[in-house]
């Protein structure tokens, strides 16, 4: 496959459709110092107070499938997903809202082959379990550099921000749930951002408490000189998501 092919691939050229049956969301607070360099040129920081902001995100993905497949055809997998909040200013002056993803970790090689093949999302193939029981819910993620393990129970009782969040209020962390209406890659050969719009339905995500026992993400050299602060947790089920195909932004 030439160079040239690979990269027109890598710029979401499907539209997707899916059901995100379950989808629990970490908004961790991090220096706005430590997160601008993992930005790519084009990118802004989206800030508030001095601290930029990273979503984790769990999710039970269903019927996963190009546009215009029937949904019985798509696929099922685990996905958990490491993004940073981010804009994009465009030449015509536009602001986009979106997520920056640094790394994805799926529980199924097909999705992390397609997902590497046709997205710049840093797929890896990861041993995962989701076990649900009354009003809680446990993931577990095992991965196989140790980059992405992970332990987390949540319970979807009635809940508020977590201790020492740095919003005032649930309305504001809202803005920070994830995910947002673009996602973003970076073409380096083009020195372009390749944005993907997501629509979706019925989006009401509802704060919960979380236990965090093991999250090794933010174990790497980049966040050595800091402390992620988890600052909201939210969950939302049942969503029907439609990813449009990604348009390149040259800079």
């Amino acid at each position: 496959m030439s160079t040239a092919l690979l990269r027109r691939l890598r710029r979401h050229p499907i539209a997707i459709r899916a059901t995100l049956r379950d989808c629990v969301t970490l908004t961790y607070a991090v220096p706005a110092a430590v997160l601008r360099p993992l930005l790519p040129p084009g990118l802004e920081l989206e800030t508030a107070g001095g601290d930029g902001f990273v979503a984790v995100a769990l999710v039970q993905t269903e019927r996963l499938r190009p546009d215009g497949v029937p949904a019985a055809l798509g696929g099922t997998f685990f996905l958990a997903g490491y993004r940073v909040f981010a804009r994009l200013r465009t030449a015509d002056g536009r602001v986009l809202r979106g997520l920056r993803i640094l790394r994805s970790d799926t529980d199924r090689t097909l999705m992390a082959l397609g997902g590497n093949l046709l997205t710049h999302y840093n797929y890896h193939h990861s041993r995962a379990s989701v076990v649900s029981a009354n009003d809680t819910i446990r993931f577990a993620v095992h991965s196989p550099d140790g980059a992405g393990d992970l332990d987390v129970i949540v319970d979807r009782g009635d809940a508020g921000l977590p201790e020492g969040s740095p919003f005032a209020s649930v309305r504001e962390a809202r803005r920070f749930a994830g995910p947002l209406p673009y996602t973003f890659d970076y073409e380096e050969p083009t020195h372009s951002i390749v944005a993907i719009e997501g629509r979706r339905t019925n989006w009401r995500p509802a704060p919960v408490r979380v236990h965090v026992t093991r999250l090794t993400f933010f174990d790497q050299p980049a966040f050595a000189a800091c402390a992620p602060r988890l600052a909201a947790a939210f969950s939302v089920r049942d969503i029907e998501y439609h990813w449009l195909r990604g348009v390149r932004h040259a800079l």
